[in-house]
């Protein structure tokens, strides 16, 4: 490798992505096209069901922003990954703009980063509503969600953008063959020509501020829930509140496991292709585990996405009413004439939809007036 002094500033870089499996590469597009769109429907699907709820409480605010930062983080990485593996001869490397690695890279970790803050707001949210109860809902409210999510995205913003700057600012020699399937933070450090540690500082003081100050803040919020528990006398009490806590703790320990795995080493252990492999897996897997677990272990959640497929069930149901039919068979209207549907009370209609739907109750009630 080149010495420092003959470092020069690269105009652009070259992903070289999954190039050297040509015969993979069909198979891997497919598998990742189906797991995007699983990650892009099931946070969606989130999102919806939570803006339906009227007044939602703020765990399922927080939720929702949730799945907003896991929606533009697999945005920001897998689109580019499938067109480099849509497109043919591209084995030397997809490349792309200086400018347009450091904002990828920028965007990665700003994103990251506000879900580490997040996930210790939340902890902060069971840590008030299962050891302070009675003061929740004059603790927790909507304008403190407010300032907490917004202090989220600009304390991952700050970060990232700090961290940017100082990686950018490396010298990069010899290749500019990066081994990896996007700008990742790992691969632009092992490409920079300097071995030293003081170049490592500004990953380890990233480390410090996204990793370990909201894991503290995490553990003492979660201890305190423990030190709650223990005083409660009834098993049943005890395991309704705990259970509130098992998705939170679940994500928790996706997320700060593969950043912990990934960033916190020296440069000395970088490994690029095993580190692209662990990065497919957190910037695909992950984000489609994480509406799996809140949508199986939270009722909240579980009962918004049932209603809004309900509706949306409903609402196909009813749309089946025939609308070429002008008149209906009844009682003569006050005019002398047959009721058009304008003059079909809104009972009737109601009445109409449950016997369409699979609901006991709207059957009954249809045999009810129909033996009448």
């Amino acid at each position: 490798m080149d010495s420092p002094s003959n470092a020069t500033m690269p105009c652009g870089f070259l992903l070289q992505g999954f190039s050297e499996f040509p015969h993979l590469r069909p198979v891997l597009f497919l598998l990742l096209l189906a797991v995007h769109l699983a990650t892009l429907g099931g946070n969606l699907l989130i999102l919806v069901a939570v803006a339906s709820v009227p007044s939602p409480p703020p765990m399922l605010l927080f939720l929702c922003q949730l799945s907003a930062i896991e929606l533009c983080y697999t945005l920001v990485v897998v689109p580019r990954s499938l067109a480099d593996l849509a497109t043919p001869g591209l084995g030397g490397g997809s490349p792309i703009s200086f400018l347009g690695c450091a904002v990828q890279m920028q965007m990665f970790v700003a994103l990251g980063g506000a879900e580490c803050f997040l996930l210790a707001t939340m902890a902060y949210d069971r840590y008030v509503a299962i050891c302070h109860p009675l003061r929740y809902t004059t603790v927790v409210t909507p304008g403190l969600c407010a300032r907490l999510a917004l202090a989220c995205c600009l304390g991952g913003l700050a970060v990232s953008v700090g961290l940017t700057v100082a990686i950018f600012h490396l010298p990069f020699c010899g290749s500019r063959l990066l081994v990896h399937f996007f700008c990742d933070i790992t691969a632009l450090l092992d490409l920079a020509c300097t071995r030293s540690y003081a170049d490592e500082l500004p990953l380890l003081g990233t480390c410090l501020v996204l990793l370990l100050l909201p894991s503290l803040l995490i553990l003492s919020s979660y201890g305190a829930i423990a030190a709650t528990l223990r005083r409660l006398h009834s098993p049943r009490g005890r395991y309704k509140a705990a259970s509130t806590c098992a998705s939170h703790l679940a994500v928790t320990f996706l997320h700060y496991g593969c950043a912990t795995f990934m960033y916190v080493r020296p440069k000395a252990s970088y490994s690029p292709r095993r580190d692209r492999t662990l990065a497919l897996i957190y910037t695909n897997i992950t984000p489609l585990l994480y509406p799996l677990i809140y949508s199986l272990r939270n009722r909240e959640i579980t009962t918004a996405i049932r209603r809004v497929l309900g509706q949306g069930r409903q609402g196909q149901d009813c749309s089946r009413w025939p609308r070429n039919s002008k008149k209906v068979k009844g009682p003569q209207s006050s005019s002398g004439r047959a009721p058009t549907m304008q003059h079909v009370r809104p009972t009737f209609l109601r009445a109409w939809c449950r016997t369409r739907l699979p609901a006991k109750g709207g059957s009954a009630f249809w045999r009810k007036g129909t033996t009448k």
